[in-house]
């Protein structure tokens, strides 16, 4: 059963984060090449998955499109919020308070080496935990994330943002789960692309503000049952 090192990092500034996250993901890549050319494990790769909150901030995939920002630098001053152009996949989304971010650095050779499969599993351990809320969630097919009536082409609506990077089989970034997030933010973007379809939180279907640390424990949980990993700490 593959150990996972399990960190909380609170509310972060999106910049540090990221960088972190390199700083992980670097030494596993660097690991592994170091045990190819040494043909056996000199150096253990380790997997970590990190939750986190972001202040105000708009990140835009390697395959994005810049116009889907729809301010200005000034605009975004005033707005508080901040932009990245960073090497994810996928187009532009938004993380701030009250959204559940996801970091999984893994190395897949644990698990499977299958990226779509890995996308698959971060959805369904987002599906697993709405429907302990009494929500039924679903994949849309034709894009990555979690959606609500995704069987419903105009009540559609996206609740979980995913994009991820991956190199050597060593995985970065993640998803971006609404819970009691300002959807407002939304509205300053072309979300994921996507110019058809609305964006939810979990609060906003709930009608009520939810326990983020409560849906933390069961993001957790359905991780390791799906990943079949146990946490240890660091």
């Amino acid at each position: 059963m593959p150990e996972v090192y399990f960190q909380d990092l609170g509310l972060i500034d999106y910049k540090e984060a990221w960088d972190y996250q390199e700083e992980l993901f670097k030494a596993n890549v660097d690991a592994k090449i170091e045990n190819r050319r040494a043909d056996k494990t000199v150096i253990p790769t380790k997997n970590y998955l990190i939750f986190c909150e972001h202040p105000h901030v708009y990140t835009l995939g390697k395959s994005g499109d810049e116009t889907h920002l729809l301010l200005s630098e000034a605009m975004l001053q005033q707005k508080g919020a901040t932009y990245y152009k960073i090497n994810r996949g996928g187009d532009i989304t938004y993380h701030g308070p009250g959204q559940i971010v996801g970091y999984p650095i893994l190395d897949l050779d644990f698990f499977f080496t299958d990226i779509h499969k890995y996308l698959r599993f971060l959805e369904e351990i987002i599906i697993l935990t709405l429907a302990e809320y009494g929500i039924e969630a679903a994949r849309y097919e034709g894009y990555t994330g979690v959606w609500l009536d995704a069987d419903k082409p105009l009540k559609a609506r996206k609740i979980c943002a995913m994009g991820v990077r991956c190199s050597r089989w060593v995985t970065m970034h993640g998803f971006a789960f609404n819970i009691n997030t300002h959807l407002d933010y939304f509205n300053n973007i072309v979300p994921c692309g996507i110019t058809d379809k609305q964006v939810t939180s979990l609060q906003k279907e709930l009608n009520r503000e939810v326990d983020v640390n409560e849906v933390k424990e069961k993001l957790k949980k359905h991780f390791c049952q799906l990943f079949d990993a146990t946490f240890v700490k660091q």
